[in-house]
């Protein structure tokens, strides 16, 4: 394990300059052309096996070891987030609008800094190593797994174990953090349509005002939360955007609500949603409007770690020196790493990069997300120890 930290050591400053060029040249979801075409770059240049255009925009490398095991897919994520950044690094978004707010750009070095250290060591690395990275993680529907997923990256050679790494805000720099079981939620996203009739805001009594009914629904909704659901089980209803409306003496003929529900247990989940359209029909029939309720197509399943494995990785994490690893909560945030989870076994963990005295102290999402880029080379250790130790057949 020491001896991987010394050889990261000497590409460290090649891996955090490709995090910073692809920090200041962020993609969107399904556009990350650029990103892509670097990330083939590199890994040819490595002499891995290189297959593009997979699910859209994602790229899958392919290191093959001189010994038998089992096949070992590590994943990257290469979307940015639609947000105008404000952090002061020099490496500032030169795209308008859009930033590398959660780290992504630092997952594609870091796995790309895997990539080189594995090839020094191919003679003692057993099966293969699939290196996945992915499109539209952040889209937040179909995302980018599902595509790649679709277009046989999991297969041939077919998937034994698969491992996703995040950075994270919420922990102190050098921190892992993981546990078995759920880890992350499923992510529902609704759309609510009311539709009353339209009239002079001076004459609310010849109308059905939508907008006066949209405000007992969000209200009533907290009611799902608080009174319908086990408060023992995770979990959350958000209405996070209303539209309705002209002009201030006018009142609409219809309002939109759109938000997401947030569970970590699937009973819970099919129970929240059928509690969200009961209330909204029952509010909307009392105030005589009625209503459209759309779930959106392709929400991100759970995240649910192998146990077994969640606890072999957690051994591997805590012997990297100068890092601590602790078992963390599940947190209701949504990932569609979750989908290469359902196809194989594996874990999805976290790398804390929280360190006030570098002013990295925001979550991630905002538009002052900051990274700590001394704890890249352990990330790239990470994940090659995972490589080399679950390769190998046991």
């Amino acid at each position: 394990m020491s001896s991987l930290l010394n050889e990261i050591s000497e590409y460290e400053d090649g891996m955090i300059s490709v995090r910073r060029h692809i920090h200041e040249n962020p993609e969107l979801s399904y556009m990350e052309f650029e990103t892509a075409k670097l990330v083939a770059e590199k890994l040819e240049s490595l002499r891995i096996k290189v297959i593009e255009g997979v699910g859209g925009t994602g790229v899958v490398g392919l290191l093959k070891g001189s010994k038998e095991g089992n096949v070992v897919a590590l994943r990257a994520d290469m979307d940015a987030l639609p947000v105008n950044e404000e952090s002061d690094v020099a490496f500032k978004s030169k795209n308008q609008g859009v930033m590398h707010a959660c780290g992504h750009d630092t997952h594609v070095a870091m796995l790309l800094g895997t990539a080189k250290l594995l090839t020094k060591h191919v003679d003692e690395l057993h099966g293969a190593v699939k290196f996945l990275f992915q499109p539209a993680e952040e889209h937040g529907g179909r995302g980018g797994a599902k595509p790649m997923i679709e277009d046989g990256a999991m297969d041939n050679p077919k998937v034994d174990f698969v491992f996703g790494l995040h950075i994270s805000g919420d922990y102190p720099s050098k921190v892992f953090a993981l546990r078995g079981g759920p880890i992350m939620a499923a992510s529902d996203a609704f759309e609510i349509k009311i539709i009353g009739r339209g009239g002079h805001g001076s004459q609310p009594h010849t109308t059905i005002d939508p907008i006066f009914v949209s405000a007992q629904v969000i209200t009533a909704l907290q009611g799902v939360t608080s009174r319908m659901i086990d408060q023992t089980k995770p979990f959350v209803v958000s209405v996070c955007s209303i539209h309705s409306g002209t002009k201030g003496n006018m009142i609409p003929d219809q309002a939109l609500l759109e938000g997401t529900i947030r569970t970590l247990d699937e009973k819970i989940r099919s129970q929240a949603k059928n509690h969200v359209t009961n209330v909204v029909r029952s509010v909307c029939e009392a105030f005589k409007a009625s209503c459209e309720i759309e779930f959106m197509e392709g929400a991100y399943p759970i995240t649910r770690n192998d146990e077994k494995v969640a606890k072999r990785v957690f051994s591997i994490l805590r012997a990297i020196k100068g890092t601590k690893t602790i078992e963390c909560e599940p947190i209701l945030g949504g990932e569609d790493f979750s989908r290469f989870l359902q196809k194989a076994p594996g874990a999805f963990y976290f790398l804390g990069t929280r360190n006030k005295e570098k002013g990295c102290m925001y979550p991630n999402h905002s538009s002052r997300f900051k990274v700590d880029e001394d704890v890249m080379k352990y990330g790239s250790v990470s994940l090659a120890r995972l490589a080399i130790e679950f390769g190998a057949k046991t």
